[in-house]
């Protein structure tokens, strides 16, 4: 029996609960639902509350009993017992900075402009595929690689003649987003999403073969299009094969994100959908839903589907939508669906929110523990449009994915525009920038002033652990180690812990001498937070 069978045996055993740990890849969830909790990766961000305890509470009698609720102590012979309740804290987004144009203009079919559509990690080396303009604003099919994720070089091919001349970056197919499936055979291990237009003839067809998988929303009416999300596959993301028929007939324009979920063993693709009601019973059909003389009422909006084929998808299903809580002229524009690099188990959404009566956008980020329940973060918008006049001072929405460069700093790239969405674009112009997280800090877990809070149970994948961390200068943390009851773990108290003060990117936790948590790594911990003017931006397991 290898090392890795044995540990998940003993967590069979302890928890009833299949946890493996896998350092880059999702792991299959265990069965049931709650503590402890497996990491895909060694890493921990606070992106939501579900890592957070909520805290507990109970009455007591003067025997030490529980009384809550069932009871009948009067008011002075019951006392109120708290424990590990959250106080002070709260989670917070962070700002990036924009780090300017990553490519600079100069090939002739880069004239209009070039947007990164998709960016992933491949290796040793950042693949990107994107959209290239030329003068004519024709558009092409581009593609780029960089070794540390910010420097961008043109892999020369001879698919696409251009001005009489074969040797470009240029790639024969639509353009469209791009990801790497590590479930399919070689033959398809890249796979490829965008939205095109179909005949009638192809619509009719679909509609007998798969009835329940097309909106009529499809239909444009107003531009004489009908649309549908297509998909390709392909070896090494540069020679593509169409599969044949859509994956899905919908209207979904603008940005389609879609990947493999290991854990779900499934397909997701993320989509332009509208938060758009059902037409009164026996109206009269309008010549259109959306466009034309007169605008449909739906608000862009972000839809989700999945299937374990790629070749064919049901309807996507809204999942974030413009709540109260926002401007009624907001709407979402795109998705930017990624993740955290390394860490799969923390899905992040960073929308690009078009203002329709101003015609700007922002970029907001947007949370989830499933892929499918989303919320924004306070904090947001993390980037905004610059100042009208510069490359991007008109409108900017951001691309998938994140991804870690050297010395930990997170970056995203995003598609700049020099004037606002809607207008006259006979004169617009874009580019591919970055925005970078310093350090990796993109959500912090923030105390004010002082704060404290315990953790969910974690099964630990690894022995010592280190903080990402910034404090004031009168500020400070302390944690404190405790088994699966609450008990703190004997030498790794509050009192024998030594304080994270300062700006630590990879501050490891001491007791003393001690750097070990003090437990078996088969059984699960609970860390406890006290904080002092204090953020948190992530917990990592060392060996």
């Amino acid at each position: 029996m290898t090392i890795r069978a044995w540990l998940c045996f003993n967590a069979i055993l302890l928890f009833a609960a299949i946890v493996c740990v896998r350092e880059a890849d999702c792991a299959e969830p265990p069965p049931g639902a709650g503590e402890p909790y497996a990491l895909a990766s060694r890493k921990l961000v606070f992106t939501t509350w579900r890592f957070i305890r909520p805290g507990s509470f109970r009455w007591v009698n003067r025997a030490g009993q529980n009384v809550s609720v069932a009871g009948s102590e009067d008011a002075w012979g019951a006392t109120l017992e708290k424990k590990d309740h959250p106080l002070g804290i709260r989670l917070v987004a962070q700002p990036a900075v924009k780090m300017g144009q990553v490519i600079r203009l100069d090939k002739s079919w880069e004239a209009h402009g070039v947007s990164l559509e998709t960016v992933i990690q491949d290796g040793d080396i950042f693949r990107a595929w994107g959209v290239c303009a030329d003068a004519g604003a024709k558009k092409y099919f581009c593609y780029f690689e960089s070794k540390d994720g910010l420097h961008w070089e043109r892999p020369e091919f001879d698919f696409v003649e251009y001005g009489g001349m074969r040797k470009n970056n240029l790639i024969d197919f639509a353009p469209g987003s791009v990801f790497k499936d590590p479930s399919a055979p070689p033959g398809e291990r890249y796979k490829w999403v965008s939205l095109e237009t179909i005949s009638p003839e192809e619509l009719e067809q679909f509609k007998r073969e798969r009835p329940g998988d097309w909106d009529s929303k499809a239909i444009r009416n107003d531009v004489g299009h009908i649309y549908a999300i297509c998909g390709a596959v392909s070896p090494d993301g540069l020679r593509w094969k169409r599969l044949p028929g859509p994956l899905v007939v919908e209207h979904s324009d603008t940005q389609i994100v879609a990947f493999y979920d290991e854990a779900r063993k499934q397909y997701v693709i993320f989509t332009r959908n509208y938060a758009i009601g059902a037409r009164a019973p026996g109206a009269k059909e309008n010549p259109t839903w959306w466009g034309g003389d007169a605008p449909g009422i739906g608000r862009r909006s972000i839809g989700r589907t999945e299937s374990k084929d790629f070749r064919r998808f049901p309807l996507s299903r809204v999942v974030l939508e413009p709540g109260p809580e926002r401007l009624p002229d907001d709407v979402f524009y795109t998705n930017c669906k990624t993740t955290i690099p390394g860490a799969c188990d923390f899905p992040l959404l960073f929308p690009a929110i078009w203002h329709t009566s101003s015609d700007t956008t922002s970029i907001d980020l947007a949370v989830s523990d499933d892929g499918v329940n989303w919320h924004f973060l306070p904090g947001s918008p993390v980037m905004g449009t610059a100042p009208y006049g510069e490359w991007d001072g008109g409108c900017v929405f951001t691309r998938p994915n994140l991804i870690e460069l050297a010395g930990g700093d997170l970056a995203l790239f995003y598609t700049g525009y020099n004037f606002p969405h809607k207008y006259p674009r006979g004169q617009l112009r874009f580019g591919s920038g970055a925005a970078v997280w310093p350090k990796g800090r993109l959500v912090a877990v923030e105390a004010v002033g002082r704060g404290e809070f315990a953790t969910a149970a974690i099964l630990p994948p690894g022995r010592k652990i280190q903080l990402n961390a910034l404090t004031s200068r009168a500020g400070h943390i302390l944690v404190e180690i405790a088994g699966e009851t609450g008990a703190p773990i004997p030498g790794r108290e509050f009192a024998r812990a030594t304080a994270i003060v300062g700006d630590q990117p990879a501050a490891p936790l001491k007791w003393g001498e001690n750097q070990d948590i003090g437990i078996d790594p088969n059984k699960p911990v609970i860390l406890r937070f006290r904080m002092d003017q204090a953020k948190l931006f992530a917990i990592e397991f060392t060996d």
